[in-house]
């Protein structure tokens, strides 16, 4: 009787779990363990909403392997080491995983990976979160791609529809002592700032499930138009349930296609932009991958001359907090710290607020993200900053400034998304309501603050920046 350890991390699902899948088949016991080590995530442990996210993910997991009459162990410290003394507490022969792209991990999952079959110990490590890994779509030269479309095209080719993995009907589990309890991971926030979290989000496999069959009877169908409007429910908003493993883009993928064959054929909606977007994600894990110094340098070194704005302490605790006086920047900011999340035309629009009118360096919004985003990812974060900024792969020009006025004008038509964030404007006037700075007398009873800077003479410093470090 051979015993396996399957070793979860940011797969936080039974279907579709291939380290789990070849466990079941190979062995006749197995150990579900999940190792909190955060320090092993060096500078990008998880920030606070992707604690509270990670906490009620576990606990879903552990009801979910209780069903099937097994635990999830859990445990604390150095990964290898604990994976050593369960080892040797279970008789385990093999350790399986699936693997992660953050460059630490890396580092880390191959030590382990050393150490362990050194040791005579199998170690089995698979693909459970893209569609393909990072080093396995290239360029015709072999090397990594730095622009999106043509990445798109060559991933976009070898996308099938393939089956996803069924759950494991039987789940054979060892009992183990040591284990310590969820609470004892210290992932629940000191205070209870996380109300809008639990009102916005059920974590866990079935929340992830139940979203994917909003999305595919509802929102797919109008996706490429309603994606950009903040006030609706336009998106899938499956970002967190995918960072944590809690489904796979296979399976996403799968679902949509077998929804499309069973509708009418006048009626079948284009899941190609949806897809495209799942794209855009694959991208910044190849990108991670292969420019690894990019979560802290600029992809393009040419911004390495760029003229920062001295960094404002002040001026970051109005962005972050939505005090900005700017009303579709200001309201972004509220659903985020509300809600860990921002629509994502929105967060573009504020990041570049951030960059370009305040000129504040990317890293520092990125931080910010990080640490309030329940979907926080490196590879995402990373990318969309250094897009916003110019300095990433692909990038938006630098010229293009979003005039967060503009944007809200033909984005938010009627305001409903201002009125939802901005209780203290929302008797004003349509008008008023994008620019209430027009009304003097609107700010002082509403006490909405001024706008804390010009947005047309921040653009046109931000521009002479750019070209003070092209040398023009």
């Amino acid at each position: 009787m051979t015993t396996a350890i399957v070793w979860f991390r940011r797969d936080l699902r039974l279907a579709d779990h291939p380290a789990l899948s070849a466990a079941c088949a190979a062995h006749d016991q197995l150990v579900p363990l999940y190792i909190h080590a955060p320090e092993e995530d060096g500078d990008w442990a998880p920030g606070g909403a992707s604690q509270w996210w990670l906490h009620h993910s576990l606990a879903a997991l552990q009801a979910q392997l209780d069903e099937h009459g097994v635990a999830l162990h859990l445990r604390q410290g150095n990964s290898l080491a604990v994976l050593q003394q369960l080892l040797t507490q279970t008789g385990a022969t093999a350790v399986y995983w699936n693997r992660l792209y953050e460059p630490a991990a890396i580092a880390r999952d191959r030590d382990i990976k050393a150490a362990l079959r050194e040791q005579g110990v199998q170690a089995l490590s698979f693909n459970a979160a893209l569609w393909r890994e990072p080093w396995q779509v290239a360029t015709k030269q072999q090397g990594p791609y730095r622009v999106f479309t043509p990445f798109w095209r060559n991933l976009r080719t070898e996308l099938g529809a393939p089956q996803p993995l069924c759950a494991p009907s039987r789940l054979p589990g060892v009992d183990v002592a040591g284990g310590l309890p969820l609470d004892s991971l210290g992932l629940q926030p000191g205070i209870r700032w996380d109300t809008g979290l639990r009102e916005a989000w059920s974590p866990g496999e079935q929340g992830a499930r139940e979203l994917l069959e909003i999305f595919a009877d509802d929102a797919v169908a109008d996706y490429a138009q309603a994606r950009d409007l903040p006030s609706r429910h336009g998106t899938s908003r499956l970002s967190p349930h995918l960072h944590f493993g809690e489904i796979s883009p296979r399976q996403i993928h799968r679902q949509l296609v077998d929804r499309l064959a069973a509708t009418d054929t006048r009626r079948r909606p284009d899941i190609e932009p949806y897809l495209r977007e799942l794209g855009w994600r694959e991208f910044a894990h190849h990108l991670l991958y292969h420019f690894a110094d990019t979560p802290t340098a600029n992809f393009n070194s040419q911004f390495d001359a760029f003229h920062w704005a001295a960094q404002s302490d002040a001026w970051m605790e109005r962005w972050q907090y939505g005090r900005t006086g700017i009303p579709l920047v200001d309201a972004g900011m509220r659903e985020l710290w509300h809600t860990g999340w921002m629509h994502n035309r929105v967060r573009m629009i504020v990041a570049s607020f951030l960059c370009k009118n305040l000129r504040q360096h990317w890293r520092h919004g990125a931080r910010w993200f990080w640490d309030t985003l329940v979907d926080a990812d490196l590879a995402n974060n990373t990318m969309g900053w250094q897009w916003v900024a110019g300095s990433g792969a692909d990038a938006a020009p630098y010229f293009r400034v979003f005039n967060p006025v503009t944007q809200a004008h033909k984005f938010d038509t009627q305001g409903q998304y201002l009125r939802r964030w901005l209780p203290e404007l929302a008797a004003a006037p349509l008008p008023l309501l994008h620019e209430p700075w027009k009304d003097a007398a609107l700010l002082k009873r509403s006490g909405y603050p001024a706008p804390m800077v010009d947005l047309g003479a921040t653009r046109v410093a931000a521009l002479d920046a750019y070209r003070c470090m092209r040398g023009e």
